[in-house]
Parts: structure tokens; C-alpha cells; sequence
């Protein structure tokens, strides 16, 4: 592979994080309007794109969708968020679903 070729791909990969943040940024903004429908298909677009550019969606990022569905999670809308006995539950209330995270302890 050219030293040409890689700087491309670097780029194109520095490209598709900052669109991935901007969509997420937009699915929030869309979900506190209302707009549910349209903050999954942002959602869904920015899974897209980290697939097709094999970047990992960021951290902050990775807990504000549903893992079976790919909706968006908007607490007490489209899910609601529990803690029990040293994890986060999360049901997602579109696919009757839930999520458990542990809690770190420090």
C-alpha cells in the first residue's frame, strides 16, 4: 500500500469519527425535540458509516442506543434506566429488550 493511499484512509477515517459525533449530537437534539423516528435514522446512519470505515463509535456514545434494536435511548421515553444490586439496567422500551452494565467500583 502507497505511503499516498494510507494518508487517505487516515483522513477518511478522521472524517467518518467527526460525522459519527455530529450524528449523535443531532439524534439528542432530535429526541428532546421529539422527534424519535428521526433520531433512530441518525442512529442508524452513524452505525453505517463506522462499519463501512471500520471506526469504533466513541464510549460516550455507545450506551445512548440500544444493542438489539438500534433506537435511541432517551431515558424515560424510549427507556428506562435501573440500578440493581451493582449494575445499570437498561430496557429498551421499543424492543422489550435490557442491557446490564456493571458498576466500577474505585
Amino acid at each position: 500500500m502507497s505511503k499516498h493511499r494510507s494518508n487517505r484512509k487516515k483522513i477518511e477515517k478522521k472524517i467518518a469519527k467527526s460525522r459519527i459525533i455530529k450524528l449523535f449530537k443531532m439524534a439528542e437534539k432530535c429526541a428532546l425535540s421529539g422527534k424519535l423516528y428521526r433520531a433512530d435514522r441518525y442512529v442508524h446512519i452513524a452505525r453505517k458509516i463506522s462499519m463501512k470505515y471500520l471506526v469504533s463509535i466513541p464510549r460516550e456514545y455507545k450506551k445512548s442506543y440500544c444493542k438489539h434494536c438500534y433506537s435511541y435511548l432517551f431515558p424515560g421515553i424510549t427507556s428506562r434506566i435501573r440500578v440493581k444490586r451493582g449494575k445499570i439496567i437498561i430496557y429498551c422500551k421499543n424492543c422489550k429488550k435490557f442491557t446490564r452494565l456493571p458498576i466500577k467500583n474505585k
